[in-house]
Order: structure tokens, then sequence, then C-alpha cells
């Protein structure tokens, strides 16, 4: 979801994005959130998939309230973000469109850039079925809404799949700790080199923290990297009794 076609220097999203796939390993799917053009704080989280979502269709939840964000794969949670004072405008509250999109992300989204693209598979194509969105609908030139009535008003939650959710249950929970704790690959909450200081949002699991420490000490863990740089000789030969001595 995007407003960048009206507000282009201080736009909002909520994504879905399925990086690219190295054919024989597994697929990998990252969740964002930007607010008022805040792009240069991303709050990414990366995921492995249990499947090949090209093989068949599955369902791709995002439930947007005022106060909170909540992504959905197949019905369970994998990802919540609760709105805090501190995120101001960070926070996405402008009205939005839903759009879908296929475009080249060679520089970052396989391993770091180090897989690119090969065009020889082109053209690329997605399809989707089942499209169903609940919502006020907006006026693109007002941007004011009309008041949600109807079969717009979300209805009470619960573990029935067929309901429309309007928090997390207990039993949810349980599914959205077991889904992390196996599957996530990466969060910015825990990124010891982009943020000393973890955002103002983030609570942290100790559990995750351990696993994702695991998975990448450096970017996790804090562990500094050791340099291995070319060891070069003097110009100069020792003499006798001097040791040789190397940068």
């Amino acid at each position: 979801m995007s407003n960048a076609d009206l507000f282009e220097k201080n736009h909002d999203e909520i994504d879905f994005e399925f990086l690219g796939n190295i054919r024989g390993k597994d697929w990998r799917i990252q969740t964002n959130i930007y607010g008022n053009g805040s792009t240069n704080a991303g709050r990414e989280e990366r995921y492995g998939l249990w499947f090949d979502p090209s093989d068949d269709f599955h369902q791709y939840s995002i439930l947007w309230t005022e106060d909170q964000i909540i992504f959905y794969v197949d019905n369970v949670p994998i990802r919540e973000i609760k709105r805090t004072a501190s995120m101001g405008g960070d926070f996405p509250s402008k009205p939005m469109s839903v759009y879908a999109t296929i475009w080249d992300g060679s520089d970052w989204a396989t391993n770091g850039g180090k897989y690119r693209i090969n065009y020889k598979y082109a053209p690329y194509t997605a399809k989707f079925s089942d499209f169903v969105l609940h919502g006020c609908a907006v006026d693109p030139i007002e941007l004011s809404s009309s008041q949600c009535g109807g079969n717009d008003v979300v209805v009470p939650n619960s573990d029935d799949d067929s309901s429309i959710p309007t928090r997390i249950t207990p039993k949810q929970r349980t599914k959205m700790e077991s889904f992390r704790q196996k599957h996530m690959q990466y969060s910015y909450c825990y990124d010891h080199v982009r943020y000393k200081v973890p955002p103002s949002e983030c609570v942290i699991d100790p559990k995750e923290s351990q696993r994702l420490r695991k998975f990448d000490p450096v970017t996790f863990g804090g562990v500094v990297r050791r340099q291995r740089g070319k060891r070069h000789q003097r110009s100069s030969r020792p003499s006798r009794g001097e040791a040789a001595s190397f940068d």
C-alpha cells in the first residue's frame, strides 16, 4: 500500500515484498513500513517461507488501523507493529491505495546484490485471486473519507478464519511466536550495525535476539568483524639480533 502518487515527498507505505529467489533455495518475504517519507529509517523484517509461492495461491493480509499494523500469511500473524507516541509521523497515517508491482531490486534484494536478475527469463508475471478490501473510501482530491458503515464495519475478532481481525488472539499469538522463531531471518529491531539503540516501537524478545545472534553475530550480536589486510615486510633488512617487523 502506498500514497506516493499524492504525497511525493512525505509518502506512507506498508509493504509485502517477495525477494529475488535462487533456484533450489527457500523463498524469502520482506515486510516494511514507511511513514511521512521516513525512507531513511527502514523498518524491515525478512522471513524464509516454508512453501514456494509460485506453485500455488496463498493468502497475504494486512490489518492497518490508527494504532497498529499486523501482517498475516495464510491467516497466521507474522508481525505486529504498535504505534508509539515517539514514532510521530513515522507511523503510516494518510490514506493509501493498494498496488502490485514487479521491479528490479538486484542491488539489495538477493544477498545484498550478490545475485542479479537474469532478463533472459522475462517477461515476469504475477497473478492474484480472491482480492478482498475492507475500509473507508477516500476522495483522492479532498482526502476526506465517508463514515464506515454496513459491510465496512469490522466484526468482533475470533479464531474463526472467516472473521475480519481486530487484534491478535492468544491462539494466534502462539502461532506468531512459533513462526518468528522458525522463519525470521532479519529484523531492524535487533540490527546493532544500523541502530545502536532499538527504535522506540521495538519490543525485544530474548528468544528472537538469541536466535538472530546465532544466525548473524555481526549484525545482531554487535561482534566487530576483523579486517584482514596484507602484511608488508619493511624495506630495510633486520640487523642481527633484531626481529623482523610486519605492518
